[in-house]
């Protein structure tokens, strides 16, 4: 533990450092200095709350074993050994929440997400899913009070999406639904089947954090931009001009459809940014080797071909394949009620890497 006390003092003297930083005038008239150190502050808060905690733990263990070699009638000594042993019990909890608060933080965990939703096999029903997860991540992102945007669709006739692309933003959005990278499986009885035979059909989850600034340029003569007046709600603004923008990467055929903002500029300036990012990670999925080391060190964000999770609807059953995770609670689970599975995917994650950690 030495090495780990080693780190913990200086992650407490950094967050000395950077509340220090925050009470400096100079800092609270620069708003990006101070947005950026009251971040680094909140990251920081817990590792130093639960040190300071164990600090605590420790000392009142040392108290305890000298209680204990003094003169005790045997009521203090088996009330002092009682509470000796839970203390031991806490250290030892503590210890092990500390490790994983030393893990390395992925540096995407705080950023809000593209998620792209794919009928993928089985036709109709393979749509149809994609629709029905495309609901379940929605009243999943409300619980989470997030906010959920569509950007782009491509519905089916019967009320499917053979593709349904979400701007998911809020806190921390990308830590919790990176885990969701990959095939869904599906198996039920499809509405349309007279037989009443359970059909077997999949979607495809992708999941990519919106990066900010994106080291990639879009070149003009691979850009096709259309405009056109939007549609739906929003008053005589949104009728009268042809402020909505497609924008379309010839390379790659990726589409990013915005009509949301007030102006067409504004819709350009959103469109583009989105466009850069599903460009990025389309380029960045290109490279297998990243990937696959990628896939050693975290609990399924690697390839989105990788079956993930089977969702079996006569038995009310999920089943999370990569961690071997059963829950007869489908119902729950797609109204949104993921947690179970998540926390078990991070807890999953963050024992793989503490495992490479003792490893090397």
């Amino acid at each position: 533990m030495d090495e780990i006390f080693e780190r913990l003092q200086s992650v407490v003297d950094r967050y000395d450092e950077v509340n220090e930083m925050l009470s400096d005038p100079d800092i609270i008239s620069d708003t990006n200095r101070f947005m950026e150190l009251s971040k680094e502050e909140g990251q920081l808060r817990e590792t130093v709350e639960v040190f300071k905690h164990y600090q605590d733990v420790i000392q009142e263990i040392a108290d305890d074993k000298e209680l204990l070699n003094e003169d005790l009638d045997a009521d203090m000594e088996e009330l002092t050994k009682g509470e000796l042993k839970e203390l031991e019990s806490e250290k030892s909890e503590l210890e092990e929440r500390l490790k994983i608060l030393l893990l390395p933080k992925d540096p995407n965990d705080d950023k809000n997400i593209i998620m792209e939703i794919h009928g993928a096999a089985g036709g109709d029903e393979g749509a149809l899913f994609a629709a029905d997860l495309y609901e379940m991540y929605s009243r999943y992102a409300e619980r989470q009070n997030w906010n959920v945007e569509v950007i782009d669709e491509n519905k089916t006739e019967i009320g499917g999406y053979k593709e349904i692309v979400l701007m998911i933003t809020g806190n921390n959005v990308y830590s919790k639904l990176k885990y969701e990278n990959g095939a869904h499986r599906v198996q039920r009885v499809p509405e349309t089947e007279s037989a009443g035979r359970v059909h077997t059909s999949t979607a495809t989850v992708g999941v990519m954090p919106e990066y900010e600034d994106v080291d990639i340029e879009i070149e003009d003569k691979d850009l096709r931009v259309d405009v056109y007046r939007s549609s739906g709600a929003g008053g005589q603004h949104i009728n009268k001009t042809s402020s909505a923008v497609r924008m379309t990467h010839l390379p790659t055929g990726i589409v990013v459809a915005m009509q949301d903002q007030r102006s067409q500029q504004q819709n350009r300036a959103k469109a583009m940014e989105i466009l850069k990012t599903r460009v990025y990670d389309y380029y960045a999925s290109q490279n297998e080797a990243e990937y696959a080391e990628e896939r050693k060190t975290a609990v399924g964000t690697g390839d989105r071909s990788e079956r993930i999770r089977t969702y079996n609807y006569p038995q009310n059953r999920v089943t999370d394949h990569r961690i071997g995770l059963t829950l007869n609670k489908l119902d729950r689970i797609m109204n949104g009620e993921l947690d179970d599975i998540i926390d078990a995917l991070v807890i999953a994650d963050q024992t793989a890497k503490l495992e490479d950690l003792k490893q090397g």
